[in-house]
């Protein structure tokens, strides 16, 4: 009897390991993307709830001011976000990084002429929740709250003009068109998030 206690507490202290892992990995395909809200760097109010319910589809990019990677994109991120903002869908840029303060995410998306929403997330706990360790690391969340794609927005950071696989593109292009997204996950590559 002894025996089968410890079994079974050894067996739920697993699945309790296992559902931590799970979260730590973030929503899968499909699955109900966490719901949170941000303040933004102009002082109002993100909510992911009332942004889904508002756009065709909500783009979330994990950015930073001093990635290569990230700031390699910069200028597609403003151009796609003035692209497809038009056609109803909404990207939000979220600054996870401990390493950079408010006034200075601020100043970046001054200097780059970002003309998309653009929050700090305080102690990481929308990158916590998605499960985001680079930047750039891209969410396509639909109106129905569920996760569409999850990866890189292009493979080539440095030249543009040299891309061969536009995945984020592809993908909006997809959800618009009312077709599922045929690659929903690519791999993200870029700095790690600095979470201390």
């Amino acid at each position: 009897m002894k025996n089968l206690r410890i079994a079974l507490s050894l067996a739920a202290v697993l699945a309790f390991a296992a559902a931590g892992v799970a979260l730590a990995d973030g929503p899968a395909i499909g699955a109900a993307a966490p719901s949170f809200q941000l303040t933004t760097v102009d002082g109002k109010t993100f909510s992911l709830a009332d942004a889904e319910k508002a756009n065709k589809a909500v783009v979330l990019m994990f950015i930073a001011t001093k990635c290569p990677y990230s700031n390699g994109y910069n200028d597609r991120m403003r151009q796609m976000a003035a692209d497809y903002s038009a056609k109803g869908i909404l990207f939000v840029g979220i600054n996870s990084n401990k390493t950079e303060p408010e006034d200075e995410v601020k100043a970046h998306a001054a200097k780059n002429k970002w003309n998309f929403t653009l929050a700090k997330d305080p102690d990481n706990k929308v990158a916590d929740l998605y499960g985001a360790n680079k930047t750039p690391e891209i969410y396509v969340v639909g109106p129905n709250g569920k996760l569409l794609y999850h990866g890189r927005i292009d493979e080539n950071y440095e030249e543009p003009s040299k891309v061969t696989s536009p995945d984020l593109k592809n993908a909006l292009d997809q959800i618009l068109a009312g077709q599922p997204v045929a690659k929903t996950e690519t791999k993200a590559f870029g700095c790690s998030i600095k979470r201390a």
